[in-house]
């Protein structure tokens, strides 16, 4: 089951005190109000969850699950990730992909030199970080932002990046 699982969310924290949490949601559309949720924490399995609401706020989503009625069953669910079955998800456009597709896979450099392993994306304060390890075991803080990746093969389970100025020479020196 978790192969089908795509991750596009990460619970945040409380918002007011009637259970709802706040969300960085990582696509472009809100979940249709049917579609069936899944939470999961670092060392737990997925489980199912059902959103009763969900709406936008200040760049970020406000959900109401049910079961979550006060502030504090919402702040148990802080950190876990939210989990949308692949076959529900529309098809990605040709230049598109799901970042689970691509997740160990190459991280090359402009010139086509490896640089590591695409490790796990982090979403702190809402930015896209993703996780490279090296070669070497170095991890490298990666701003993933569209400036900054050049393309990618699903396929291959690659992506090119050309990372800013001086950011590579402050985890490898």
């Amino acid at each position: 089951m978790a192969d089908s699982l795509i991750h596009l969310g990460t619970l945040l924290r409380p918002h007011g005190i009637k259970g709802e949490i706040s969300a960085d949601w990582h696509a472009a559309s809100l979940p249709p109000p049917d579609v069936m949720l899944w939470i999961t924490g670092k060392n737990s399995p997925p489980h199912r969850v059902r959103a009763l609401s969900c709406r936008r706020h200040q760049g970020r989503l406000l959900f109401v699950f049910e079961g979550v009625a006060d502030r504090t069953a919402a702040d148990a669910l802080c950190g876990q990730k939210l989990l949308v079955e692949r076959a529900v998800l529309p098809e990605p456009a040709e230049d598109e992909s799901y970042v689970q597709d691509l997740l160990g896979g190459d991280v090359l450099l402009p010139d086509g030199r490896r640089l590591g392993r695409f490790d796990h994306l982090e979403c702190p304060a809402g930015q896209d970080i993703w996780v490279i390890i090296t070669d070497a075991g170095d991890e490298i803080l990666f701003p993933a932002q569209p400036c900054f990746i050049q393309g990618f093969d699903a396929a291959k389970r690659a992506v090119r990046i050309n990372p800013p100025e001086g950011l590579l020479d402050v985890y490898l020196s």
